[in-house]
């Protein structure tokens, strides 16, 4: 194990050093499974939930300014500008009938690319990246309070959690969440 003082004077060692200590830290390992999922954990509400990695392509700030969208459904939140390109933000536990989500400094945006359809969904706190064992996937999942069981997928236990799979794909996929139209 180099010491991170001595590595000062080469900055790509230096990182490489940090990022392995990360990961011991966290409990992952260079020779960790290979089929093992990773996923982003997320808050909505009181509620911890997992996103698969492959569905979230950025997690974004609360954008600073959204354009409102006239005629739009209640649960989208307006328009923010991204490096140039306009984002619909969509209040997911609105849209999922859970009531709205207050705009906190927590608040986390996480784009979803799916069948070119670009979106932002508005979380309450995203924790980070989870790295789960495929023998701790369970089909079934308890009841959450936010109304969500058609879009869920499965649960992954982890620190002796049990958290729920929501799929970001099935929403969007949705005629409902095609329609933003009232």
């Amino acid at each position: 194990m180099a010491n991170l003082r001595s590595l000062r004077d080469t900055p790509v060692a230096l990182l490489q050093e940090i990022e392995r200590r990360a990961n011991v830290t966290a409990g992952l390992r260079d020779d960790a499974d290979d089929d093992a999922w990773v996923g982003i954990s997320f808050r909505m509400g009181t509620e911890t939930f997992l996103v698969s990695r492959e569905e979230v392509r950025e997690v974004l700030a609360w954008p600073a300014h959204l354009a409102r969208v006239p005629g739009s459904k209640p649960w989208v939140r307006g328009l923010a500008n991204v490096r140039g390109q306009l984002l619909p933000i969509i209040d997911i536990r609105q849209y999922l009938g859970s009531g709205v989500a207050p705009a906190t400094r927590n608040t986390r945006v996480l784009l979803v690319s799916h069948r070119d359809m670009l979106s932002g969904f508005m979380v309450d706190e995203v924790a980070g990246f989870v790295r789960c064992t495929a023998s701790s996937f369970q089909d079934s999942t308890p009841p959450p309070l936010v109304r969500c069981d058609r879009y869920l997928v499965g649960a992954y236990r982890f620190s002796d959690n049990l958290c729920p799979v929501l799929s970001f794909r099935k929403i969007i996929e949705t005629p409902n969440f095609i329609q933003a139209a009232s």
